[in-house]
């Protein structure tokens, strides 16, 4: 009998098992979900930093630049630096606090300080619009350490560039002869400050809120010594409304836009950090305009297109045929 089903299974037609390709193991790896701290780090320096430059034009029409500048950022400073002893971060020690002396000047004394001395006379939108050239800085100053910048990137620089010459030809852009060459400074500025700090959080173990504390705190003295230079009186007759934006500045600008940055810097790529750059001058001179009642002419539209454009250009790589 076996011999029988022996047989006539040998004469039975096998059916076809599909072969199944082997899976790559990289295949079977799940894709790695979205940081929610990546979402809520950009969504605030989108949102909140393109409402800054209003505020601080709100803020400088009452009081002066640099002392409220270094007040905003001292308060800031303190308040980042007591969260970040709660959470349990070492003192930093005297050598960490001088490697933050540089970045402080150049954030905050350079960067955020000229844009509030600039914004005596410059509008909040065109102010924001050549703020948007920082991406630009930055490729600069990787050709002047070496890193040699792509015809592409060199092709954004010039755009950029023409971009903020366009600018100034129109009404968003215009001011005292001071002001206007410290707002382009402005974004050179807080470039290389944020080459530096990423620099040196890369070598150090610092947390994150200790860290931007230090940089606020030593910003924040250099700013009241630019003040004292400056002569600048004490806000003695500030309405409540200049107070107001500086409680705005203090609270979404620095302790949550700046620690959100800070973060970005040492979490995500270099032109996720900067990405910013894309939202904020669009959303500045819309807010600018709304709220303001600030000129919104077709220089301003134009520069808009070429330094956005310009910014797109340098981060988007050409696909490979």
């Amino acid at each position: 009998m076996s011999a029988v089903l022996s047989s006539t299974a040998s004469t039975l037609p096998v059916p076809a098992v599909p072969v199944v390709p082997a899976v790559p193991a990289t295949a079977r790896i799940a894709k790695p979900q979205i940081d929610p701290r990546l979402i809520g780090s950009l969504a605030a320096v989108y949102l909140i930093w393109s409402s800054t430059y209003l505020a601080m034009r709100y803020a400088v029409a009452e009081l002066p630049p640099l002392g409220m500048a270094s007040l905003r950022f001292a308060a800031a400073g303190l308040a980042l630096l007591a969260i970040a002893k709660q959470r349990g971060a070492a003192w930093p020690s005297a050598r960490e606090w001088v490697r933050v002396v540089p970045i402080g000047a150049l954030l905050f004394l350079g960067g955020n300080g000229f844009v509030a001395i600039s914004e005596l006379s410059v509008s909040s939108g065109g102010a924001a619009v050549v703020c948007a050239t920082m991406p630009l800085w930055t490729g600069v100053l990787a050709a002047i350490s070496g890193e040699r910048p792509t015809r592409r990137e060199w092709l954004s620089l010039v755009v950029g560039f023409f971009g903020v010459v366009v600018l100034m030809g129109g009404p968003s852009l215009q001011g005292e002869p001071l002001h206007l060459v410290l707002i382009v400074l402005a974004p050179a500025m807080w470039a290389l400050g944020s080459v530096l700090a990423r620099r040196n959080a890369a070598r150090s173990n610092i947390d994150t809120f200790m860290s931007s504390a230090m940089q606020m705190l030593a910003g924040s003295a250099l700013l009241a010594v630019g003040a004292l230079v400056r002569g600048e009186p004490l806000p003695v007759h500030a309405s409540a409304g200049a107070w107001l934006a500086v409680v705005y500045l203090f609270v979404f600008g620095s302790l949550l836009g700046f620690t959100a940055y800070n973060w970005l810097l040492r979490h995500a790529r270099s032109v996720v950090a900067t990405s910013y750059a894309y939202v904020n001058p669009v959303l500045a001179v819309l807010l600018g305009a709304a709220l303001s009642g600030e000129a919104l002419g077709w220089t301003t539209l134009v520069a808009n297109v070429l330094i956005v454009g310009a910014i797109a250009l340098a981060f988007t790589r050409r696909r490979a045929h």
